[in-house]
């Protein structure tokens, strides 16, 4: 029997026979969702049986334009059916680069057609597939900005699973890169698909491209993504495409705090607010009514074996270290005293206990302090009062030295302030709390055209000297880092305060003052060769403040929030460059 694919496919289109189904997109910091993809599906028997199959007939057959109109228009319509109008999340809907050049598709999909579905052009995103060569880069670019320019964002779709992906990339600038399922398939166990992923997790930060892992189904895969640094993403681990929409389980929502809780332990940070759990191991345990000479046997037998763990109903009620045991067992007599008795009798009840939420530095402290008897004693770390494993004195002196020594490495080596990998640690805290937070951005005005005529040396005072300035006025429990050059970081903890900044900046700019020969400041500018190699006059330096907060502004991601900081930064020095340009004038 001879099946007729351009009869299937007509039927399909002129009967409508597709339906959408919806898959989430969430955030892999907090599982907050991003948006939905919308899938087509076929919803008749059909020799055409799957989505690929149907477009691939549908471009063979020319009802490539056809077939794609009905997909989104089901797509929206289905949107505005199941969700609350208006709908505020992102909606990514597929679209051949072919269909979105033709102009029928810039006509049609205008903001006019989206408000009858209640949505808006910034919440649609176009999903361009990697598989799909575009022949007219320039006009393709051309469609790109003007719908750009109507706030519609863009996604290079499949990434990884063609040739031309860096092209289209670099073409395109999207707002979104999705990473194919076959890349993400695995990754834990491909070093190749791992190093791939990594490199395109630093051009995201480079670029300010957010990335979306496709197709993740297990929870090795969730891990390891989202230990790479990947914002989003979406798969079966996550939650199956379905017709309705649907809230994230409570199970993803808990596995993706626990991986962002270990990451955030395993990070470089201080010994203050790294957790015990990290460092924790699980050590054998026995039952207080053991007998002795099994538990002698244990560590017989196990060269390795350095303590036990009595648990009784799940809570540790004592500890039996190797060398204890061996002395009390010693001598002519010590093991047939002992060897019919259970080990509680001998077991070590004056052990340290503590929360597995406990930073490293209390560890460390209270550890230090014990007698000397006790002072090399493993620790016993629980949860929520049950059980959970050990550290060995070893592993916490090791562990406090790697974040001493990382610390040091991640700081400034000019202003001895934390650098960049840091301060984006400790954005992403404050995106991902509930606590109230306030970011401030400082930054130099003019301080490249100083820095060429007087010199490096003089340079570098300007910048200690404001380092010096935002640590000695910052209340005890907020955070400077900085970013580099002449650009600093300022996070309150509480509230964002104006006295702050304007104290620093005006004791900056007396400062500058002293730092300026009798010439130049008689004149009030000085005179450097700018970036496109002409004599120019430099106002003095000033310095320019921004600040946000989070009773103003709600933050999903570190890129949102350094993305505002930055336009605020570009928008006050547009405004003082303005300001002196008409003074100037008027002078």
């Amino acid at each position: 029997m001879i099946i007729d694919i351009k009869k299937e496919l007509d039927d399909i289109i002129r009967k409508k026979q597709i339906k959408i189904v919806f898959q989430p997109i969430i955030s892999l910091r907090d599982g907050s969702i991003l948006g939905h993809e919308a899938l087509s599906r076929i919803t008749s028997k059909s020799a055409i049986s799957n989505p690929e199959m149907l477009f691939a007939a549908a471009q063979t057959y020319k009802r490539l334009w056809e077939l794609e109109q009905l997909c989104r228009t089901t797509a929206l319509e289905t949107a505005f059916k199941f969700m609350d109008p208006p709908y505020s999340k992102k909606l990514f809907l597929n679209v051949n680069p072919h269909v979105m050049h033709d102009d029928h598709f810039k006509k049609g999909f205008t903001s006019e057609f989206l408000k009858q579905y209640h949505i808006t052009s910034d919440n649609i995103i176009f999903e361009i597939t990697e598989k799909s060569m575009v022949m007219d880069t320039a006009g393709f670019q051309q469609t790109i900005n003007h719908y750009k320019n109507q706030n519609y964002k863009i996604a290079i779709d499949d990434a990884g699973a063609g040739y031309s992906g860096l092209n289209l990339i670099s073409d395109v600038n999207p707002n979104y890169i999705k990473l194919d399922m076959n890349l993400i398939r695995g990754i834990h166990e491909d070093s190749l698909k791992y190093a791939l992923v990594k490199g395109m997790a630093e051009l995201s930060k480079a670029s300010g491209i957010a990335l979306i892992a496709e197709g993740i189904e297990t929870y090795e895969e969730l891990q390891t993504v989202t230990d790479l640094g990947v914002q989003y993403g979406q798969g079966y681990f996550i939650q199956r495409p379905d017709e309705n929409i649907h809230e994230i389980g409570k199970e993803v929502l808990l596995v993706l705090e626990e991986i962002n809780q270990i990451k955030s332990n395993s990070a470089p940070n201080s010994l203050s607010s790294t957790c015990i759990k990290g460092l924790c191991t699980y050590t054998s345990i026995v039952l207080p009514n053991e007998k002795v000479s099994h538990v002698y046997d244990i560590f017989r037998q196990d060269a390795n074996c350095f303590g036990l763990c009595v648990i009784e109903n799940q809570k540790p009620v004592g500890i039996v270290t190797r060398e204890k045991l061996a002395l009390q067992l010693s001598g002519h007599y010590g093991f047939t005293l002992h060897q019919n008795k259970s080990i509680c009798s001998l077991m070590d009840q004056q052990f340290l206990c503590v929360d597995c939420r406990t930073p490293v530095s209390e560890v460390s402290s209270k550890a230090m302090s014990r007698s000397s008897d006790r002072l090399y004693d493993f620790i016993v770390v629980t949860e929520n009062g049950k059980y959970l494993g050990t550290v060995t004195i070893k592993d916490l002196l090791q562990k406090a030295s790697e974040i001493e020594v990382t610390m040091a490495k991640h700081q400034n080596p000019l202003s001895g302030l934390p650098g960049n990998l840091i301060i984006e640690q400790k954005l992403k805290q404050c995106v991902e709390s509930t606590q109230e937070y306030g970011i401030a951005y400082f930054d130099i005005d003019n301080f490249k055209a100083y820095n060429d005529v007087y010199g490096f040396e003089n340079g570098d005072s300007i910048i200690q000297y404001l380092a010096k300035a935002l640590k000695q006025n910052l209340p005890v429990d907020d955070f400077v880092g900085h970013v580099g050059g002449d650009d600093f970081v300022v996070i309150f903890y509480h509230e964002t305060s104006q006295a702050f900044s304007q104290k620093v900046v005006t004791q900056f700019e007396k400062f500058v003052l002293t730092r300026y020969n009798q010439d130049d400041l008689k004149r009030g500018y000085i005179t450097a060769v700018s970036r496109s190699g002409n004599i120019e006059k430099y106002p003095l330096m000033t310095l320019t403040c921004v600040a946000v907060n989070s009773c103003e502004h709600q933050f999903t991601d570190v890129f949102t929030l350094t993305e505002l900081l930055a336009n605020l930064k570009k928008r006050e020095k547009q405004r003082k460059t303005l300001a002196a340009s008409s003074l100037s004038h008027f002078d």
